[in-house]
């Protein structure tokens, strides 16, 4: 069976954009054999508490059974000491077989998101700023919106610095978006894994303008900065389904070979990925129908924009379909999923202090003036 992790995966908390609902993401990502899985919502991490609780309640599933299973190994253990055992005793092999079973099935949650990192500085927000989009042919405001740009928490410390740009992109650089830029994201880099993202992350778009040098430049400033930690992305979104945008698959096939060119380049392993935003296939009608809501269109605007509703949490096998050619793709998010450590957020109330003044007395004061 092929072996695949998906790491890039947005949910609900992906306002208008995301369909999924944590519980069904995990749920769907165990039914096909994968236990580990990364949430990146767009420019935030509202749903990691979420996501963290609901893979602590379903792992708590699984623990138990595991606590029961090893009793009964005990007993078994026991009774295999005896001269004679009992006829119809169970092997003890097939008990831990079983048990081993079960401990790769503890799911692991990544925590992450798909931080907007703004295309001149966090500081930069000219309305009157424009420029020519490559891939429309449009005019747009450039501080409105960043590069895409997948963070994920390698470790609890990465989880803090997480916590640190999220808050900067909400406090000092929200414009239209909560954005990061370079310079906050070389301070707070510590315990992080980077992936380049979709089309709309830096590296294709420059690729897309034709300016290799800057796509190589900016490749050799991630590498610096993150080293094996930094992964490029590549997706795959051949779409045959009615209503649905098949430009995406166009451009997409124009950004690979140089990806891959830089990635080989520069001894940077390549990731597959399938920027998941609703949970089954069949949900991409009703995704279809969310992106209207989203961008206030009627659902028969002709020049309305469209997904290419191939952006469901596919299967191993699905995957490795796409990227039959490419199998260290899907191999390489493995590796991903085993740099992320096991940890918790959870801690007791944070309460804050407040000095008592002096004449207010002390508390053994007023445990000798008053009876329990």
């Amino acid at each position: 069976m092929t072996q695949f992790t998906h790491l890039h995966v947005h949910s609900h908390y992906s306002m208008l954009d995301g369909m999924s609902k944590i519980p069904d993401l995990i749920a769907k990502a165990k039914r096909d054999g994968m236990y580990a899985m990364a949430l990146t919502d767009h420019g935030n991490m509202f749903g990691i508490k979420d996501f963290l609780d609901t893979a602590k309640k379903e792992n708590g599933k699984v623990k138990d059974k595991i606590k029961e299973l090893e009793a009964k190994k005990k007993e078994l253990e026991e009774i295999y000491t005896q001269t004679v055992i009992p006829e119809g005793t169970p092997k003890l092999s097939e008990v831990e077989e079983e048990i081993e079973k079960l401990r790769g099935q503890i799911f692991k949650p990544i925590v992450g998101t798909e931080a907007y990192c703004a295309r001149r500085s966090l500081g930069s927000k000219d309305k009157n700023y424009k420029e020519i989009s490559p891939e429309t042919g449009r005019e747009h405001i450039v501080d409105r919106s960043g590069y895409h740009l997948i963070l994920l928490a390698k470790n609890l410390q990465g989880y803090h610095s997480l916590c640190k740009l999220a808050s900067i992109a909400y406090t000092d650089g929200f414009y239209d978006r909560p954005r990061i830029d370079h310079e906050v994201l070389k301070k707070y880099h510590e315990g992080l894994i980077v992936c380049s993202a979709c089309l709309g992350g830096e590296i294709p778009q420059l690729i897309i303008r034709g300016d290799l040098e800057g796509a190589e430049r900016q490749v050799m400033w991630f590498k610096e900065i993150f080293g094996d930690d930094y992964y490029i992305e590549l997706m795959r979104h051949k779409t045959d389904k009615p209503n649905a945008n098949r430009e995406t698959y166009e451009w997409q096939m124009k950004v690979e070979p140089e990806l891959i060119r830089l990635a080989r380049k520069h001894n940077i392993k390549i990731i597959a990925t399938n920027d998941a935003h609703f949970v089954e296939e069949e949900h991409g009608e009703a995704h279809d129908h969310l992106i209207c809501l989203a961008t206030q269109k009627d659902y028969s605007d002709p020049n309305r924009m469209h997904y290419t509703k191939q952006e469901w949490l596919k299967s191993p096998d699905e995957m490795a379909a796409v990227f039959a050619d490419l199998p260290e793709a899907l191999a390489n998010t493995m590796e991903v999923a085993e740099k992320v450590e096991v940890y918790s957020i959870d801690s007791d109330p944070l309460m804050p202090v407040f000095p008592i003044p002096e004449s207010f007395g002390r508390e053994e004061e007023w445990r000798r003036r008053l009876t329990e």
